[in-house]
């Protein structure tokens, strides 16, 4: 049983070896040809109950969120890196309630830099990305909630199935409104998402760590996508949120929720996965 372990160990660190991702020939025809337009994050709607308090109309509700990425110039800007503004919308609707009102909607605009990252083969290695980023719930007064940052993250593929990404924000101009926010989101997430089944089963984690080492407030989020569709991003979505800063009205609440429903996910990491060799 020991032999087999080490065996099976031992495929996952060397598939790599025998496997490619996509060449810079190929990345750059994928600039040229395909559509400007593009999803950027998953677009859903889910809805769910939490797990740390009662459940009723008021606890329950409807989570959903939109997202898109246009490319802004197929011509490189500096350093072989390309150009590109992001929008996402998150809305939480307390949809059981009578009148069902919108309890908080998060508005994230971004516009950044993305280069591509080549081994000495030419094959597509990693991507990294330097963005300026404004996030806020767009009210006012005791209500209002924003913060601005310069974002870098880097994302990589560990074998055919795995993508992992790394990303580190210098956040400014957010203490007025929010003076303690980094306390409860931090400076930094991790994510990692691994393919069960491709195009069928995947699995998705999201961690994150309040600057304040002295406690534990941060949020993992977890997500579990079933496709039994014949598209390949339509999917069914589990999610479990677990932490603080979900939306940011109340980022300093505690919140566990579950919540299930329909998901057109993204795909833009894709081509960092290894391709079987030819």
């Amino acid at each position: 049983m020991k032999n087999y372990l080490l065996v099976w160990g031992l495929m996952l660190l060397v598939s790599p070896l025998f496997s490619q991702t996509y060449t810079r020939e190929e990345v750059n025809r994928s600039i040229e040809e395909d559509e400007r337009f593009s999803i950027h994050e998953d677009n859903y709607i889910i809805t769910g109950i939490p797990t740390n308090e009662t459940v009723n109309s008021s606890t329950a509700d409807v989570k959903y969120q939109i997202s898109f990425k246009q490319l802004l110039s197929r011509n490189p800007i500096v350093w072989d890196s390309y150009l590109y503004l992001t929008y996402t919308q998150k809305a939480f609707w307390n949809f059981y309630e009578f009148s069902s009102p919108f309890e908080e909607l998060n508005f994230n605009p971004t516009v950044g830099l993305s280069k591509v990252v080549y081994n000495k083969n030419d094959e597509a290695k990693g991507i990294a990305s330097v963005m300026l980023n404004h996030e806020s719930n767009g009210r006012d007064s005791i209500y209002s909630r924003s913060w601005n940052s310069i974002n870098f993250k880097y994302s990589m593929a560990l074998s055919r199935k795995s993508i992992l990404s790394l990303e580190v924000w210098a956040p400014f101009i957010y203490k007025e409104s929010n003076p303690d926010l980094m306390e409860y989101i931090g400076i930094s997430e991790v994510s990692f998402a691994y393919d069960i089944v491709p195009e069928k089963l995947n699995f998705d984690i999201a961690v994150k760590k309040g600057v304040n080492w002295n406690n534990w407030n941060g949020s993992v989020r977890s997500r579990l996508y079933y496709n039994p569709f014949k598209s390949k991003n339509q999917y069914f979505m589990l999610e479990w949120f677990a932490g603080y800063g979900e939306s940011l009205i109340d980022y300093e609440v505690f919140y566990s929720m579950v919540r299930l429903g329909f998901v057109i996910k993204t795909n833009e990491l894709e081509f960092l996965k290894f391709r079987e060799s030819e």
